[in-house]
C-alpha cells in the first residue's frame, strides 16, 4: 500500500486509495473522494452503495426505477503498479477512458531511464518508487475521459469503490484529504 500512497502524493491526488480492484482484467488500485454531501443524502433516503452488476443494470430499464442516486464518489485517478514500462501501456490503455491513469514503476537505476515517449504521448503518468520510498513523478498524466464521455462501466466503478470505501478502506490509505 505504501507505493500506491507515495505515488497518489506525488501526483498531487488528494482522496482515499483503494486498492486491489479487479478493472477490465487488471488489478489496479483508485484515488477517489467521498462527496459528503452526497453520502449523507445516499444514507439518509436509503440509497447505499450498489456494486452487484445485475442490479445496476436494471437502473436503465425505465419500468423499475424513475429516480437513480448521484454518485457518491468522485474518481480522480487510476494506478496500476507494473514493473517494466512494456506492460504499461496495456495495462492503462481502456482505464483512461474512466480517469487519469498513471503506471507505478520501480525508479530506474543509475544512468539508465525508461523509455517514457509513448506512454507521455497517449496521456498515461509514470511515477517511479526508489527502495527507500522516495516516489518521483517522471510524467504527469492527463484525463482524456472527456474525450470518451460517460458510460455505463465507469459508473458502475464508482458504485463499486463507494462501496470499497464504506466497508474496507482504512484511515491511513487517505493522502491529504
Amino acid at each position: 500500500m505504501q507505493p500506491l500512497l507515495l505515488a497518489a502524493s506525488a501526483l498531487g491526488w488528494r482522496g482515499i486509495v483503494v486498492p486491489d480492484v479487479a478493472v477490465l482484467g487488471h488489478q489496479v488500485s483508485a484515488v477517489v473522494r467521498v462527496r459528503a454531501d452526497v453520502h449523507e443524502w445516499r444514507s439518509a433516503n436509503g440509497w447505499p452503495p450498489q456494486a452487484d452488476p445485475s442490479w445496476f443494470r436494471s437502473w436503465f430499464e425505465p419500468a423499475a426505477y424513475d429516480q437513480l442516486p448521484v454518485p457518491a464518489v468522485e474518481l480522480v485517478g487510476v494506478l496500476v503498479g507494473e514493473s517494466t514500462v512494456d506492460r504499461a501501456l496495456q495495462s492503462c490503455g481502456t482505464l483512461m477512458t474512466l480517469a487519469p491513469c498513471s503506471v507505478v514503476l520501480p525508479a530506474p537505476q543509475g544512468p539508465q531511464s525508461w523509455p517514457l515517449i509513448e506512454l507521455d504521448y497517449y496521456g498515461i503518468g509514470v511515477v517511479g518508487v526508489d527502495a527507500s520510498g522516495v516516489a518521483e513523478l517522471m510524467v504527469p498524466p492527463e484525463d482524456r475521459s472527456t474525450e470518451f464521455g460517460p458510460s455505463l462501466f465507469g459508473r458502475w466503478l464508482l458504485e463499486v469503490l463507494y462501496d470499497r470505501v464504506l466497508k474496507e478502506v482504512p484511515a491511513h490509505a487517505r493522502v491529504n484529504s
